[in-house]
């Protein structure tokens, strides 16, 4: 299990942007959004919340299960309760720390082409992670695996719209558990050069991706740590709860001066309060005390402010996605991480359980919100289905197809002389048309977005072609794709290098067990 691809390894000197493969997609793009934020809280409802998070932290306190960050809180100016267990954070020490984070960084990925800042404007995509199943059209729902893991890895590389891999777009239980992440991180080296994910479930495995992110880049941890390639999320355990290992693997990235994104997982009447407004004063306590624990660790430290705030169907008590309470909360995270100068991260989510119109529409008041709310990193981008549950090989592609739209409406209008068209419209003149119009014949093969996956044609033509639904036509894409798909070149030395110390660290862990 320790070859970077265990698939036959083929050669390209070609970057993926300017490989050509049977799909049509837009070329590899960097995504900025032009747009002015929307907005759905006032100044003083933002002002407000604000107020009743350090409320939160000063007077109701939140726990921190790791004694080292416990203890790092408390030597800044916090206090721990008779149980020893409960923090309360001084509002200025939290409000210093947070003040200390960036508005925005770059991390650099084994292809410099595909580096990415955060912030500034830019809309990173992520690829679906850490779902415990896989599905497809052919092989219907099923644990997760490694061939699946490396195939959606795959998969990630091959979508020019996909900026990241968001983490293990499956979790690879087939793997032995206490060395599955030097697999998955060794596949993810060698089956992309963009940048991917690790867990922050202890310092350990941390340490083990630091190592091989520098390694796999040429570096050292010193010249790691001065460009950056490594991000993390750090959930919190809502409410008022952040895991131990949690907060030893962040401590141990931000030491190593690599970034983190810190996204408390609140669902509203669930594991926050069931008002909108209580659920994100709750979010954004969690989200800045974990914060200013990472300035506490090394001032500087990279984050994103994630937003998770979403409802559960009070008939089931199952999580939703995709719903106008979700799509508000993402907007509102948005707003408040503009009040801490921070970047944002939001998802693409949805609680379908078949990519279906319900899992599109989910999905687009996801990403419609997300992008409004102006995220600049947006997880589970492509392949997330039934609520986290199922990365779907099928919706890895419709997603592709939303990220792609959503990418060309962000383009801006060009207006120029040549663009309004007036010979056009001189030389048709009232009641022609534009088809044969020279300004028509010289823009329509690039004037409009060309879908990878919608199919316009009339409901005879499209009969006559196998009357295939987008979900069919989707498994037929990802086929495609993975047929396609050829490994980036990496350096045999660095390969070489990757694999020993795979060999090694496996060695060491199976010694203590």
């Amino acid at each position: 299990m320790s070859d970077i691809n265990t698939s036959k390894r083929r050669r390209s000197g070609r970057s993926p942007s300017e490989r050509t493969t049977g799909i049509a997609q837009l070329p590899w793009r960097h995504v900025t959004n032009r747009y002015q934020p929307t907005l759905v809280l006032d100044p003083e409802q933002v002002e407000a919340i604000h107020d009743a998070s350090l409320d939160i932290l000063e007077e109701i306190g939140i726990e921190f299960l790791s004694p080292a960050a416990a203890a790092a809180m408390v030597r800044a100016g916090g206090s721990l309760g008779d149980d020893g267990i409960r923090l309360r954070l001084d509002r200025a020490m939290v409000l210093e720390a947070v003040a200390r984070a960036p508005a925005s960084f770059t991390l650099h990925a084994r292809n410099p082409a595909h580096d990415l800042t955060f912030g500034a404007g830019r809309i990173n995509f992520a690829t679906v992670a850490s779902a415990p199943n896989a599905s497809d059209l052919d092989g219907g729902r099923r644990p997760g695996n490694f061939v699946d893991f490396q195939n959606l890895v795959r998969l990630g590389q091959a979508l020019n719209i996909v900026h990241m891999i968001g983490g293990y777009p499956v979790e690879p239980t087939d793997l032995p558990a206490s060395a599955r992440h030097l697999d998955c991180y060794l596949s993810m080296i060698g089956l992309t050069d963009k940048l991917w994910r690790p867990y922050a479930l202890g310092g350990g495995r941390i340490d083990d991706a630091i190592e091989m992110a520098a390694i796999a880049r040429g570096l050292d941890r010193d010249g790691l740590a001065l460009s950056p390639s490594v991000i993390t999320n750090v959930n919190t355990n809502s409410p008022l709860r952040v895991d131990g290992p949690m907060l030893d693997g962040l401590a141990e990235l931000a030491r190593a001066g690599q970034a983190v994104s810190v996204t408390p997982f609140t669902l509203a009447g669930a594991m926050s309060p069931i008002t909108l407004a209580g659920s994100l004063a709750q979010q954004n306590a969690e989200a800045l005390a974990v914060i200013a624990y990472a300035q506490l660790v090394r001032p500087g430290t990279p984050v994103i402010y994630g937003g998770f705030t979403s409802n559960v169907d009070m008939k089931s008590g199952a999580p939703a996605f995709g719903t106008p309470e979700n799509a508000r909360a993402a907007l509102a995270g948005g707003q408040l991480a503009r009040r801490y100068n921070l970047p944002y991260r939001s998802s693409n989510a949805n609680a379908a359980n078949v990519p279906d119109a319900q899992a599109a529409w989910e999905s687009m008041m996801s990403l419609w919100s997300a992008v409004m709310g102006h995220a600049t990193l947006i997880m589970h981008g492509a392949g997330w289905l039934e609520g986290g549950l199922v990365a779907s090989f099928e919706k890895m592609i419709i997603d592709a197809e939303l990220l792609q739209t959503m990418a060309v409406f962000l383009e801006p209008i060009e207006v120029t002389r040549e663009t309004l068209g007036l010979d056009a419209i001189r030389e048709v003149g009232p009641g022609g048309h534009f088809f044969g119009a020279a300004h028509t014949l010289a823009r329509y093969e690039t004037a409009f977005y060309a879908p990878m996956l919608a199919d316009w044609r009339n409901f005879e033509s499209w009969r006559e072609a196998g009357g295939k639904s987008a979900y069919e036509r989707a498994n037929g894409i990802w086929k495609q794709l993975l047929a396609d798909y050829q490994p980036p070149p990496i350096d045999p030395a660095i390969e070489e290098a990757l694999q020993a110390y795979v060999a090694r660290r496996k060695e060491a862990i199976g010694r203590t067990l």
